[in-house]
C-alpha cells in the first residue's frame, strides 16, 4: 500500500509532522518505565530491503556474502542499544490490489529495458538512480535473519496491516519502515528506515497526531483520505475526478505548495466538513463517477482498521482477523492436514513459495533482470514452469490420474510478452518415475530411514535427472544443488555453452574461500548483458530450487541452498569473463586451491572436472551436448585479461624461480616471454588441448561407476553433510 505523495509532503510542508529521535534513547526510556519487558521495534521488511542492500555492486546477480554482513551490522546496532527487532514480510497480495500489482511490474518492465540498454551501450553498470534490487532477495532475507537469531513473521493478510496490528498489540516502542500507510494506521509511533542513521540510531518520527492538526481533520478522518487520495486498493485515476472538484472550491493559502500537496490539502479540506458517520460517507460516495465501485470506498477504510478498533465511516462490525480454521477449510488442496502442517512451519522458513498454492491455487513471481530482445533465452518463467508443474502435482495431488483432472494452478509470473491481462492456467504434472509417485504426506511426515533418499529422489525427479541421484548425492549438498540446477538449465537452454557452464561450476568452488571484503573489492573491466541474463537466470532457478525442497520434504538443508553459500553475481561475472576470454583453467581455478569445506581435501581441478563430467554425462543422457562455444566480449577485455595473465605468470614463475634456484634472465620471465596463445573471441590449438586434454573431460560417456548398484563415486565423504 502507499499513498502517492504523502510522505513527502508531510516531510516538506508539515514542520511539525516530523521530528529527529534518538532510538537508542527512546529505548532506555521504555526501560526504565517497563523494566520487566525489552523495547521492541517491529520491522517492515518489505520497505527496508532496499535500505539492507547496500553492496555498490548490484547488477550481476547480488554480492550475497556482503549482504550478510549488511543484516548483521544492521542488528548489532540495535542490540547494542538493547532493542529487540521483529520483522514481517508479505506473505499474499490481496485480490483487491492485483490491478495496482500488474501495474508496477510492467512498469519495472520498462524499467529492465533501460538497464540492459545501458549495459548494451556503456559495457558498465548503470548507476544507483537505475537501481533494481536483485530477485530473491525477499526469500533469502527471511533465511539470512533466522540464521542471525531474529525473529520473522510471514504475514497472512496485507503486510502493512500485520505490522501495524502487531505493533499495537505488543506495545511496541514503534514501526520502522518506508510506507506512508504507516501515517494513517493508528497504531505506535513510525520511524523512518531510509533516514535512520545507523551508528547513532537517530530517525524520524512522524506524528499522526500533528498530520491531523496541520489538516484539521481527526484521526477517524484519515482512512477516508488515504482512500480520496488514491491507494493500492483505490487507483488515483478513479478519483481524479473528485479531486478536481475539491481543488475548484479550495483556496490554497500557501502560494508555495506543489499540486500534490494542494490536493492532498483541498481533500482534506472536504473531509472536514462531512459529519464523521455513514450518512458523511454517502455524500462522498454522491460526487464520484456513476461508474465507481461504492462497495471499494468501505473496502478500502476497512483495511486501515485494526482488530478490537472501529470505524464511524463503516456500518457493519469488521471481521477480527481471519482464523487459521478457515484459512484451512477453504484451501484448494485436498489434504488438509498438510495444510496445517504447512501453517505450522509457514512462519520459521520450513516451507519456502508453497503457501499460496495450497491455500489459493495461485503462484506469483515479480520481476527479475532478463533482456527480452535475447531471443536466445527463453524467459525465466517459462523454463522453469515444467518444474513447478510437477510440484504443483506433489502440493495438490493429480486427481484421478488422467491429465484432465490435474488441478489447475493460476500464474502471475512475469516474463517478456506477458501483460499480464489475466494469470497463466497451468496444469499440474505427475513425476513419471520408475518407483512410483511419492505421496506428500511420506515426503513430509515419515520418519522411515530410507525417507532422506526418497525425498532427494523426488526432488531430483522434478529435474528430471534422476538417475544421477547416486553421483549427486556423494557431492558436498551446495554444489549437489548447483549440479542439479546446471543439469537442468543446460537442458532447457540449447545456447548455454560448456564455457557459461565451466565460469557458473568455477564460481561456487572458488566462493567458500573467498571473504565479503574480497568480493567487494573484485575488479571487473566491463559488464557483459549476456552474463547479467545468465546470472539472474540462475538466481531464479535457486527460489526453483527452493520451492522443490519446500515441496519434497527437504531434502537439502535450506541453508545449503542459500546464494551466499551457492553464488555471488560479481565473482560469476569474473569466471564469465574469464572463461570466454581464454584463460587457463588453473587461472579460472585460482591456482587450484583445494577446497576447504571438509577434511579430506580434494583439488579444485580435479573436483571441477569431475563436476563437470557428472554434467556433461547427464546432458548427453538427455541427447544435449554442450557445445565448447566461446562467446565475443568486448575489446577492452582483451589488453586487461592479457595484462592479468603475464602478472599472474610473473608471480608463479618466480615463486617457482625461488623453489629450484633457476637462474633469471633478463626479464621478468626469468628467460623467453611466454606465448600466452591468447586471441579474443578464439582459442589456439595448444589451448584447446589444454583444456580437453591434460583438464578435458571423458566425453565417451560410460556408466559412471557409482551408479552400479552398492558402489559410491569420489566424494562419498560429503554424505554426513545431508540432512538426516
Amino acid at each position: 500500500m502507499g499513498i502517492k505523495g504523502l510522505q513527502s509532503f508531510v516531510q516538506n510542508s508539515c514542520s511539525n509532522v516530523c521530528s529527529t529521535v534518538n532510538l537508542r534513547t527512546l529505548a532506555a526510556r521504555n526501560k526504565s518505565s517497563y523494566p520487566e519487558s525489552t523495547p521492541t521495534i517491529v520491522v517492515d521488511a518489505m520497505g527496508c530491503l532496499r535500505t539492507w542492500y547496500t553492496p555498490n555492486d548490484w547488477v550481476h546477480g547480488g554480492q550475497w556474502k556482503e549482504y550478510l554482513c549488511s543484516l548483521q551490522t544492521f542488528i548489532s546496532a540495535f542490540q547494542a542499544a538493547g532493542i529487540q527487532l521483529v520483522f514481517i514480510f508479505d506473505g499474499v497480495v490481496e485480490n483487491t490490489k492485483r490491478q495496482e500489482w500488474v501495474k508496477r511490474r510492467l512498469r519495472d518492465n520498462k524499467e529492465i529495458s533501460k538497464i540492459f540498454d545501458f549495459i548494451k551501450a556503456n559495457g558498465q553498470q548503470p548507476g544507483r538512480n537505475m537501481f533494481f534490487i536483485p530477485s530473491g532477495i525477499s526469500t533469502f532475507t527471511k533465511s539470512a535473519l533466522r540464521s542471525l537469531g531474529q525473529e520473522v513473521i510471514i504475514s497472512q493478510v496485507e503486510g502493512d496491516y500485520e505490522v501495524a496490528a502487531h505493533g499495537l498489540q505488543h506495545q511496541c516502542l514503534g514501526i520502522l519502515g518506508e510506507d506512508s500507510d504507516y501515517l494513517i494506521f493508528n497504531t505506535v509511533p513510525y520511524f523512518s528506515v531510509s533516514k535512520l542513521c545507523l551508528a547513532s540510531l537517530e530517525t524520524l518520527m512522524y506524528s499522526r497526531e500533528n498530520l491531523c492538526k496541520e489538516l484539521r481533520l481527526q484521526l477517524s478522518h484519515l482512512p477516508l483520505l488515504a482512500c480520496l487520495l488514491g491507494n493500492d486498493v483505490i487507483p488515483e485515476n478513479t478519483v481524479a475526478c473528485f479531486q478536481r472538484k475539491c481543488m475548484a472550491s479550495y483556496h490554497s493559502q500557501n502560494s508555495d505548495q506543489n499540486k500534490r500537496a494542494q490536493v492532498i490539502c483541498a481533500v482534506a479540506a472536504f473531509i472536514s466538513k462531512l459529519q464523521c458517520s455513514q450518512h458523511g460517507l454517502r455524500q462522498v460516495e454522491c460526487m464520484l463517477p456513476l461508474w465507481f465501485d461504492k462497495t471499494l470506498l468501505q473496502k478500502g477504510i476497512a483495511l486501515y482498521i485494526l482488530p478490537q478498533q472501529n470505524s464511524p465511516w463503516l456500518s457493519l462490525e469488521l471481521p477480527q482477523g481471519n482464523p487459521e480454521r478457515n484459512i484451512i477449510e477453504s484451501s484448494v488442496c485436498p489434504y488438509k492436514d498438510i495444510v496445517k502442517t504447512a501453517l505450522s512451519q509457514r512462519c520459521n522458513g520450513q516451507k519456502v513459495g508453497i503457501w499460496n498454492i495450497l491455500c489459493t491455487g495461485e503462484s506469483e513471481c515479480s520481476n527479475t533482470l532478463e533482456d527480452e530482445y535475447d531471443s536466445e533465452i527463453t524467459g525465466q518463467a517459462l523454463i522453469y514452469r515444467p518444474v513447478r508443474q510437477h510440484v504443483y502435482a506433489i502440493l495438490l495431488g493429480t486427481g484421478n490420474g488422467s491429465p484432465d483432472t490435474c488441478p489447475i494452478v493460476k500464474e502471475w509470473y512475469v516474463y517478456p510478452g506477458n501483460q499480464l491481462l489475466q494469470p497463466d492456467f497451468v496444469q499440474a504434472v505427475p513425476l513419471s518415475i520408475a518407483v512410483g509417485i511419492p505421496s506428500i504426506q511420506n515426503l513430509w511426515t515419515s520418519n522411515s530411514p530410507d525417507i532422506q533418499r526418497e525425498r532427494l529422489y523426488a526432488f531430483l525427479a522434478c529435474f528430471h535427472i534422476e538417475s544421477f541421484t547416486d553421483e549427486l548425492k556423494a557431492l558436498e549438498p551446495h554444489i549437489a544443488a548447483v549440479c542439479c540446477l546446471l543439469i537442468y538449465i543446460a537442458v532447457q537452454v540449447v545456447s548455454l555453452s560448456q564455457k557459461d557452464v565451466e565460469a557458473f561450476l568455477a564460481q561456487v568452488l572458488c566462493l567458500p574461500g573467498k571473504s565479503a571484503g574480497q568480493l567487494k573489492n573484485l575488479q571487473l573491466p566491463q559488464v557483459e548483458s549476456r552474463a547479467v541474463h545468465l546470472a539472474y537466470l540462475f538466481l531464479r532457478g535457486i527460489n526453483t530450487v527452493l520451492l522443490v525442497n519446500s515441496a519434497c520434504g527437504s531434502p537439502f538443508n535450506i541453508m545449503d541452498l542459500m546464494p551466499w553459500n551457492t553464488f555471488d553475481g560479481k565473482l560469476f561475472h569474473h569466471k564469465y569473463l574469464q572463461c570466454h576470454g581464454g584463460s587457463s583453467l588453473e587461472e579460472i581455478l585460482e591456482g587450484s586451491v583445494s577446497t576447504n569445506t571438509t577434511c579430506n581435501q580434494e583439488p579444485l581441478i580435479l573436483l571441477f572436472k569431475k563436476l563437470m563430467k557428472i554434467i556433461c554425462d547427464a546432458c548427453a543422457a538427455k541427447n544435449r551436448i554442450l557445445q565448447d562455444t566461446k562467446r565475443r566480449l568486448h575489446h577492452s577485455f582483451a589488453g586487461h585479461q592479457q595484462q592479468a595473465r603475464f602478472s599472474y605468470q610473473n608471480q608463479h614463475h618466480r615463486e617457482r624461480n625461488q623453489r629450484h634456484n633457476f637462474p633469471r634472465r633478463g626479464n621478468a620471465f626469468g628467460g623467453e616471454r611466454p606465448n600466452t596463445g591468447f586471441h579474443t573471441g578464439h582459442c589456439t590449438e595448444e589451448r584447446q588441448e589444454r583444456w580437453h586434454g591434460a583438464h578435458g573431460y571423458d566425453m565417451s560417456y560410460p556408466e559412471p561407476a557409482s551408479r552400479r548398484r552398492g558402489q559410491r563415486g569420489r566424494g562419498s565423504q560429503y554424505l554426513n553433510r545431508w540432512p538426516q
